[in-house]
């Protein structure tokens, strides 16, 4: 086989799409610090002649290993960070949890990173979102598409596959991190959010991780109590349960068992 018979290296067509894609805007890349966004904010910030801005949202539905990772990673970078409040809790629609929470959500996250954008002088936001979420249900895109908001891994044909390729190429911690949307996500459709209900259940998960590190882990509030959802070996479903059973006993909880992972369940109304 001769150099031009060679096949080409995934990785460097993948990086040609995202350049191309990138181009040489002046972008805020909204960093929520899953590894979508965290890829796309590093290989910016490490390409493009006009480094661009990064801002963080920060609220009670954040987890917090997110925001340590993403203020870590930032230093680490020298990224020009901006964290902000986006004030979502003064959304009475978003608090009331519908099924389409998420749309109020992004109107005022990226409602507040076009607040930044302006004060200094203007350019393109970015978001992580990659080709593999147009097919999930999330209200948040119509947000975005409302307030101009681009997706640059969309754009190149990029799914999550690529991207954590990417990220293990570029040598990124998190390049097998498991998917860690918002706290509020764990609340079922119809409950309220409450910041107290997301403390109990950021802290829960964080200590549950401890014994499943490179699995996902959610612990849902339903209606009915708290259930804790993983993809992890079944040996280990007994450890979670009792931990989680002593964390609902000292809140005051109901512990409803373990189960398998559902992407998407808390939109589930419990049933059973």
């Amino acid at each position: 086989m001769t150099l031009l018979d060679a096949p080409a290296d995934p990785v460097v067509d993948t990086l040609a799409r995202l350049d191309a894609a990138l181009g040489e805007g002046r972008w805020t890349i909204a960093v929520s610090g899953g590894v979508d966004s965290m890829t796309l904010a590093t290989l910016a910030h490490r390409r493009l002649a006009t480094p661009p801005r990064m801002v963080h949202a920060t609220s009670p539905a954040v987890p917090s290993e997110a925001r340590r990772r993403v203020e870590r990673h930032a230093g680490a970078e020298g990224w020009r960070l901006e964290v902000i409040d986006a004030g979502e809790f003064a959304d009475a629609d978003y608090r009331a949890n519908p099924v389409n929470r998420c749309y109020f959500c992004k109107s005022r996250l990226y409602g507040s990173i076009d607040a930044v954008i302006r004060a200094a002088g203007g350019g393109l936001v970015a978001s992580g979102t990659n080709r593999d979420d147009l097919g999930d249900f999330r209200p948040g895109l119509k947000a975005a598409a409302e307030n101009g908001v681009r997706h640059p891994f969309v754009e190149a044909g990029i799914g999550k596959a690529e991207i954590r390729a990417l990220a293990r190429a570029h040598g990124l911690e998190f390049a097998a991190l498991p998917a860690q949307p918002c706290l509020s996500s764990r609340v079922e459709t119809g409950l309220a959010i409450q910041p107290a209900d997301l403390a109990f259940i950021d802290a829960l998960e964080t200590e549950l991780r401890t014994l499943a590190p490179t699995s996902a882990v959610r612990v849902r509030l339903r209606a009915a109590g708290v259930c804790v959802e993983t993809d992890c070996a079944a040996a280990l479903w007994p450890r979670l349960a009792a931990r989680a059973a002593t964390a609902c006993d000292a809140a005051r909880r109901i512990f409803l068992g373990v189960e398998a992972y559902r992407m998407g369940s808390a939109f589930l109304k419990d049933a059973r």
